[in-house]
């Protein structure tokens, strides 16, 4: 039997919802888009997800339960509440010079929370496996372009592409380049003076791993143990809030 109710995968997707609350319930967010319903959608969340820490079902059993089934749905439906598909964009067409870096912040924890929901049954599917790592996807990337943080000389802001989607994310390896193939980790976003990352490169005794095998967007392969260390403990850290 396996104990769902320390399955971090779970664990980090309840965190999600409640740091998708708190974004959106302190939110301004111009332009026409439904609140009320995209937190009313979230709190349904939580029983949903309750239900499943708490089946001590196999995590292959997880992926086909009438709750797994709903939290996509429901995250389905925060996106339309949001706006659509492209929810962010409208967002930060609409904004302020001056509100632009707490808006990015907010959007990113939001595409955090999406992804996290909408990501859990593919996590599932790994199965049996008792490691804060596995709660987050870690994908191949690819670097579109590098250059100098405005406010701080030792670190870099990246634009990855991640097949789907890019990100940013903000690194203190210098000679990471444009071209690069790289391993993300999609943690829960920081802000580095004023720059918010949406991941970190893993990396491992001399920096930033900068040819990593895989598709873009898929799986990493061959990368090794050490370089999952400072996601392991990010993803703790995440959980002791």
């Amino acid at each position: 039997m396996w104990d769902t109710s320390k399955d971090y995968r779970l664990l980090v997707a309840e965190k999600a919802v409640e740091l998708f609350l708190k974004t959106v319930e302190g939110a301004k967010f111009k332009g026409k888009w439904d609140k009320k319903k995209a937190i009313q959608l979230a709190k349904e969340m939580i029983p949903e997800l309750q239900a499943m820490r708490y089946s001590y079902l196999e995590p292959s059993e997880l992926t086909e339960t009438p709750q797994m089934k709903e939290l996509v749905k429901k995250a389905q439906g925060i996106i339309e509440a949001l706006g659509g598909e492209e929810w962010y964009i409208k967002f930060l067409e609409l904004a302020d010079k001056h509100e632009k870096e707490k808006l990015e912040e907010s959007i990113a924890k939001i595409r955090f929370f999406l992804n996290t929901i909408m990501g859990l049954n593919k996590r599932l599917k790994f199965g049996k496996i008792n490691d804060p790592v596995i709660a987050v996807d870690i994908r191949v990337g690819e670097v579109m372009s590098a250059g100098k943080h405005p406010n701080a000389d030792k670190l870099l802001v990246c634009n990855v592409n991640l097949g789907d989607r890019a990100i940013t994310v903000v690194t203190n390896d210098l000679s990471v380049k444009e071209g690069h193939k790289v391993a993300v980790a999609l943690l829960p976003p920081a802000n580095f003076r004023g720059i918010t990352s949406e991941g970190m490169f893993l990396g491992a005794g001399e920096g930033v791993l900068k040819d990593v095998k895989g598709d873009v967007g898929g799986l990493p392969k061959g990368v090794p143990l050490e370089a999952f260390k400072e996601t392991r403990n990010l993803v703790e850290a995440f959980l002791k809030g």
